[in-house]
């Protein structure tokens, strides 16, 4: 009897201490709220959907890796309270397309005058690269397309105003690209012998599908080439415009032998076999497509002069312009990923030749534009500040971007946007880059990345308070 006393005691005390903790947890729990991770989340996504920061949630949920969250997975956000349902959208109207053989959304959304986004959204499609013949999709605002006019190989628009946008590998980011604002995306597609344009239709319908103008950069797939491919290029661009992009960029750097055979480097040769061919198979594809050249390797290595061993770019741009190649582009391509001084500056510069132009981004942006004529808009394919804070000791020929912070990368970078925009000289800025994570061997790119290794955006926030 005794025994069965104790036992009872036992228990009623077990369910006690079970009650009392029961009733604790909601209190625990009302600090915050759960979020259930939805397809597409991010951490910086549902941080900004509940007014927290990234940090708060790495830390409040153990997380180890801030890039790695799952479908499924329960996020406690501390101290928030649960959002606004989001409104449900009205049903889309327009006319029914149905989808015929050797269809994309990107053509379909160019013979309706729409974009990608909104045939997406107006048909909840889970996989923009995934239609099938016979689907019916719905054009919102869309009118039956008459018979397609043959396109002229005339010159397509000039870019107006100033827009933004990002070289990234992927869109995993592409809501952070936005809030930066951002309205670009930049692939850079690899051209070799017999290669098909397949990928770079996927990455053309991707970028439309999440609501942003694609710019692709053909390049050579092999580095320090013996030859080029001339008429197989020509070829490869043909059919990467008819998938759609809003413009293209005619090869890279093609002023040094790590892209252009080496002891044939030529401005008169890349302008008559290579861009001015390119310009008029895009404009004959479609006139609105921009053609942007090739953006040079900035560099003073060779001495302000040019041969077939190598150019600085300011004598390369100036022998372009003698083969006529204004008349083959819509913006002159540039890049500038070597500054350690705020883009204010034009003097200063603690490293030898203080004075070249390639050392600040004022001087580049004078340099190119005068260079032809003030006849073509600049479009930066890239621009970005190395910062290795986080990511610790730089290769030997990095080594001057040592003491950049990343607090420094992120307001140079909006800086760089402000000014660009006030210039009247630039057209677009890809900013280089959003998300590459490469850091070991000879090429840090993580250090140039606006996404940090913690996960946090610091460049996002103030690139947001310039462009919007």
């Amino acid at each position: 009897m005794l025994y069965h006393r104790r036992l009872r005691t036992i228990v009623f005390s077990l369910v006690l201490t079970l009650a009392l903790i029961a009733a604790t947890v909601p209190a625990v729990w009302a600090q915050g709220v759960t979020h259930v991770v939805q397809r597409g989340d991010t951490l910086y996504s549902i941080a900004r959907r509940y007014g927290v920061t990234v940090q708060s949630l790495v830390q409040a949920n153990g997380i180890l890796n801030p890039n790695l969250i799952y479908v499924g997975q329960r996020l406690s956000i501390p101290g928030a309270t649960a959002p606004a349902p989001t409104p449900t959208p009205p049903p889309a109207t327009g006319v029914v397309h149905v989808v015929a053989p050797g269809e994309t959304l990107t053509r379909i959304a160019l013979r309706y005058g729409v974009t990608v986004y909104a045939i997406v959204s107006a048909n909840n499609l889970a996989n923009p690269n995934l239609i099938s013949v016979g689907q019916r999709l719905t054009i919102p605002g869309g009118a039956p397309p008459g018979p397609a006019p043959t396109p002229a190989p005339t010159p397509g628009p000039i870019l107006s105003g100033f827009q933004l946008g990002g070289q990234a590998h992927a869109l995993t980011y592409a809501e952070q690209m936005r809030h930066a604002g951002m309205s670009w995306v930049k692939f850079q597609v690899a051209y070799s012998p017999g290669a098909s344009a397949s990928a770079a239709h996927d990455l053309i319908q991707q970028g439309h599908a999440a609501g942003f103008k694609v710019l692709l950069s053909l390049t050579g797939r092999d580095k320090n080439p013996a030859s080029i491919d001339f008429a197989g290029f020509i070829s490869f661009v043909t059919e990467v415009a008819q998938g759609g992009p809003d413009a293209i960029e005619v090869w890279n750097e093609a002023n040094i032998d790590r892209e252009w055979p080496a002891g044939q480097i030529s401005p008169t040769a890349y302008v008559q076999q290579l861009l001015a061919p390119a310009y008029r198979a895009i404009k004959a594809v479609n006139p609105a497509i921009v053609v942007i050249s090739g953006a040079l390797a900035p560099t003073g290595y060779f001495g302000g002069r040019c041969t077939g061993a190598g150019c600085d770019d300011a004598p390369y741009l100036a022998a372009m312009r003698a083969a006529g190649a204004t008349s083959s582009m819509d913006c002159v391509g540039v890049h500038y990923n070597e500054g350690i001084l705020p883009p204010s500056q034009t003097s200063g510069d603690p490293r030898g030749n203080p004075t070249h132009y390639t050392r600040y981004f004022w001087t580049m942006v004078n340099t190119y534009y005068n260079a032809l004529g003030g006849q073509r808009p600049l479009c930066f394919t890239e621009l970005g500040y190395l910062s290795p804070e986080d990511y610790g000791t730089l290769p030997a020929a990095f080594s001057w971007a040592a003491n950049t912070t990343i607090a420094q990368h992120a307001a140079w970078l909006a800086q760089a946007a402000q000014l660009a925009r006030s210039s009247g000289k630039v057209r677009l800025l890809i900013v280089y880059n959003v998300d590459f994570t490469e850091w070991g061997g000879d090429d840090p790119q993580a250090g140039y990345a606006i996404l940090r290794r913690d996960g946090s955006c610091p460049a996002c926030e103030t690139l947001h308070a310039v462009m919007h």
